[in-house]
């Protein structure tokens, strides 16, 4: 709604038409995407709707359908009216009226005329070379477009300039080559007369934190030194009989690579480990002591493991749709190289399987941070560690320890984020920018500080995190890309009582209609009133 029109953006004529059409006596509910105006007149609320600003929430048409049916006093009524004002974007599902019923639906398109909209739909950063980085940024356009400015900003400061050429698919990739770690506050930003809102979109690059990964076995291994690269990574392995359990706490993962057992003491350590927000990954021998397995699990997972099966068998299935694979497979695969297990142990268990064998057992499951394989993954028994999934997976697992903040996040979204923060109790962390400051729900653990935003920020942009007025982190948020795809609904398939451009006319038609129902009420009570007369004189001077 932010698109220009003759006079204006569309949601700034609609509501011009709205005030000068609806009439001054007539009471009734208004509701947007995040407000609601109840029981009022254009003379109430003439001042708030002047100043409605805009919004990336959207309220899917069954929400709305609730939300009206709500507001409705009388649903007997066959007279209640809903006018239904929006750009009717494809994205949306097609409406239905099964779940609102004696209500007249009035649809009021507001469209631009051969808008033209050119929006950046991402950013992301890929590697150079050990001294440089990439950052790509991605746009996209809906019709034929010419070279077009690109202009990348680290706070206020303009530091790179380029042009943009859109392909036949209308699309363009842009690549900056910035220093590897150095600190920006992004922006880039490109002017385009369609949409307002999708001309820049914020992002930061900050110091980048290592997570904390450690390994015990019983004998050396070698193959997760090379996925917990050192870059992104502070990996060590020990030996158990080595290990020294004060090193624990200062962990994100730990990984029990393939233990006989889990000594009573170490379960002590890993349940307070669990409950201060860390991550474990259990590989079990294949001649473990299930007893030290069972008491483990049993406590933290409901789960057991029930006896070993010699039988060959292959994974199958992937859950794609799990934190852990989602972003893995650009779609679901079917001709994928899957890894072979020579034995694995049954479990008893009702965890959500993020791999399954081909005859249904799990492979991996997941719960409460704890990821529990069924089946060693050495060698001897498996090629699961030469399989293309050992690397998304134990990576994926170690990034997900931490969660440390992408190069921006999306409004509306349930986010949370890790710092590797530790506060006072009577401190909190506060985050600031665009000239608000609130308090995100926060939760502290041993080696970390969780934050989780979804109802704020509302608005795009790059965003301190800090505590007594000094800087801790950044985080960014940007509007997600959907209302830039300049699709629509075609309205006259839809299922309404009437499609109408023009709010003046609607309001004059609904008036008029009303009119002659009240008309006809009279007609039928004076008639009925004239039939009574009749009899009575009938009855009585005859």
């Amino acid at each position: 709604m932010q698109a220009t029109d003759v006079t204006g953006t569309l949601l700034e004529n609609k509501v011009q038409e709205l005030l000068r059409s609806a009439p001054t006596t007539l009471s009734f509910s208004l509701f947007t995407n995040e407000q609601l105006f109840k029981d009022v007149n254009t003379d109430d609320i003439k001042k708030d709707l002047l100043s409605l600003t805009y919004t990336g929430n959207q309220m899917p048409f069954d929400q709305i359908y609730l939300k009206a049916k709500s507001l409705i006093k009388d649903p007997e009524n066959p007279n209640n009216e809903l006018i239904l004002i929006s750009d009717f974007q494809s994205h949306a599902p097609s409406l239905a009226l099964d779940s609102l019923k004696n209500a007249n639906l009035h649809l009021v398109p507001a469209r631009s005329k051969d808008l033209s909209n050119v929006a950046i739909d991402t950013v992301y950063i890929a590697e150079a070379t050990p001294e440089t980085l990439n950052l790509i940024c991605e746009l996209s356009s809906n019709t034929n477009r010419e070279n077009l400015p690109v202009s990348l900003y680290n706070d206020d400061k303009l530091i790179a300039k380029t042009s943009a050429t859109f392909n036949e698919e209308h699309k363009s990739n842009i690549v900056f080559t910035l220093p590897v770690n150095e600190i920006i506050n992004g922006k880039i930003t490109i002017s385009d007369s369609g949409l307002e809102y999708d001309n820049q979109l914020y992002f930061n690059i900050d110091k980048k934190e290592k997570i904390n990964v450690l390994s015990v076995s019983e004998a050396p291994s070698q193959f997760l030194s090379r996925i917990f690269r050192e870059d992104e990574f502070t990996y060590s392995d020990f030996l158990l009989r080595s290990l020294n359990y004060g090193e624990l706490d200062s962990q994100n993962l730990i990984i029990l690579n393939e233990l006989e057992s889990i000594p009573a003491a170490l379960q002590n350590v890993l349940q307070s480990f669990v409950k201060n927000g860390g991550n474990i990954v259990i590989i079990p021998h294949m001649d473990a002591d299930l007893s030290s397995y069972n008491l483990f699990l049993t406590n933290n997972l409901n789960t057991s493991f029930i006896s070993g099966s010699t039988e060959e068998r292959k994974v199958s299935t992937i859950s794609f749709e799990h934190p852990l694979y989602k972003h893995v497979f650009e779609e679901k695969i079917t001709n994928f190289q899957y890894p072979s297990l020579k034995k694995y142990y049954k479990i008893n268990s009702n965890l959500p399987k993020l791999l399954t064998l081909d005859n249904g057992d799990p492979f991996l499951v997941a719960a409460n941070g704890i990821y529990l394989f069924t089946a060693p993954i050495s060698l001897d028994y498996s090629n699961f560690n030469r399989s293309p999934l050992v690397v998304p997976t134990f990576y994926n697992m170690g990034w997900n320890s931490l969660k440390l903040p992408k190069i921006y996040e999306l409004i509306g979204e349930e986010t949370t984020i890790d710092l590797p923060i530790v506060l006072d109790k009577d401190r909190i962390l506060k985050v600031s920018g665009n000239n608000i400051e609130f308090i995100p729900y926060q939760q502290t653990y041993a080696n970390k500080t969780a934050l989780s935003f979804k109802e704020l920020p509302a608005t795009a942009g790059n965003y301190n995190i800090g505590v007594a007025n000094k800087n801790m982190a950044m985080i960014s948020f940007n509007h997600p890309r959907n209302e830039s795809k300049l699709n629509y609904l075609e309205i006259n398939e839809l299922s309404a009582n009437s499609v109408n451009n023009n709010l003046d006319l609607l309001f004059q038609q609904i008036e008029s209609d009303h009119s002659i129902k009240e008309l006809w009420k009279w007609f039928i009570t004076l008639a009925l009133a004239f039939i009574l007369i009749e009899v009575l004189i009938q009855k009585y001077l005859k």
